[in-house]
């Protein structure tokens, strides 16, 4: 069956599913945990389309992301992110070669598509290949897929079939380009070459599919702040994930050169790795790589200095940080165990209060910039 059939088909019982109805923004008081709403549930009144919830759920450690994990772990927490009221989840072929995919859909297969916004990624195509060894060795445990760059219209299209097939829905809401960036390792200084495929096929197919009604969001998923900027300004995305940018150590750049760009737009931001990979809820590690830059182990103590003053969780005031701007319409940190998923979800999803002069120490502190959006207790 040509693709393009196959994805109408799959995709007719979820076309045209509207956004979640108009809610208020952030409120100016966290509401009461047992209430359906919360706080950071995106408002109704944009026209780009956004996750219903800004609670969500990264499927990076799922993937075997740092380390292996067993299936059923993996599918009982992503069981207790959703028990927890987590109705966003985010995934990527890339997150264990396929792994990440299949074991997301093994939950979310049985619950009813339009109760929840899903987000899956396309530009590597994956290849059957037995013990498959990746060197820079994000991914643990056995591999069965190797991999190749495809950012060409054809092969988003053969991508996004494969990823339903791998989840078992029917559909997906939100499509990124991945990690078409100058941090890849695999790209380095060619990210530019790649970038001119993805505008010539890539983009202008997301926006067909977007137009068929196949998608209803694109936009990239990166590390860096060049491929949103660029893509901003030479095609129609809705949305970009945005991790390793936006988080209680560093948000500087996104804050001030991407937010007032996207924001005229109607574009909003997801945010990856608000806690920097598990460094801020005490993982020995920064994001993805294995080095700490210099000055971010001195900034953590200083954070959980002010933190410790005002009893406040800092892993609860990270995510609350993350959420609380209008132009951010998801908030994924990933989790491999129940606990972790429950911590995460209750961070933002409990009413806990962070209280302002937290805040106000932050910033009389330089700790985070003056201008930064934060919660009003």
């Amino acid at each position: 069956m040509e693709r393009r059939k196959f994805l109408q088909q799959s995709t007719m019982t979820a076309a045209g599913l509207a956004a979640s109805a108009s809610i208020s923004g952030y409120a100016s008081a966290f509401i009461k945990p047992n209430n359906m709403t919360h706080p950071f549930e995106n408002s109704g009144k944009y026209k780009r389309f956004r996750p219903k919830s800004k609670v969500g759920f990264g499927g990076v450690a799922i993937g075997n992301g740092f380390a292996e994990h067993p299936d059923i772990e993996c599918i009982q927490t992503v069981e207790a992110a959703w028990n927890a009221g987590v109705r966003y989840f985010d995934t990527s072929p890339w997150y264990g070669l396929g792994l990440s995919e299949r074991r997301m859909g093994m939950f979310l297969k049985n619950k009813k598509r339009e109760d929840f916004t899903l987000s899956t990624k396309v530009g590597r195509l994956m290849i059957p290949h037995e013990d498959f060894r990746h060197e820079r060795g994000l991914w643990k445990g056995k591999l069965n897929f190797s991999y190749r760059y495809d950012y060409t219209a054809d092969g988003i299209r053969r991508s996004v079939e494969d990823s339903l097939q791998r989840l078992g829905v029917s559909s997906l809401d939100i499509v990124y380009i991945h990690d078409l960036s100058p941090d890849n390792g695999d790209m380095k200084e060619k990210w530019l070459e790649y970038f001119d495929i993805a505008k010539k096929g890539a983009m202008p197919e997301l926006t067909k599919m977007r137009e068929e009604g196949l998608i209803k969001a694109w936009g990239f998923g990166v590390n860096t702040i060049e491929p949103i900027l660029k893509a901003i300004e030479v095609a129609d995305p809705d949305i970009f994930l945005s991790a390793c940018q936006y988080n209680l150590v560093k948000h500087d750049d996104l804050l001030h050169k991407v937010f007032p760009i996207a924001a005229k737009r109607d574009i909003s931001l997801v945010i990856g790795s608000p806690l920097c990979a598990g460094f801020l809820s005490d993982k020995d590690r920064y994001l993805y790589g294995g080095d700490f830059p210099v000055g971010v182990k001195d900034k953590l103590v200083a954070l959980k200095k002010v933190a410790a003053n005002h009893h406040v969780d800092l892993r609860t005031a990270a995510l609350q940080f993350c959420a609380v701007p209008e132009i951010v319409s998801g908030v994924i940190p990933g989790a491999h165990t129940v606990e972790q998923a429950e911590q995460n979800a209750a961070s933002l999803l409990s009413g806990e209060k962070v209280p302002a002069v937290f805040w106000a120490e932050l910033k009389s502190e330089k700790l985070i910039a003056a201008d930064a959006p934060v919660p009003i207790a």
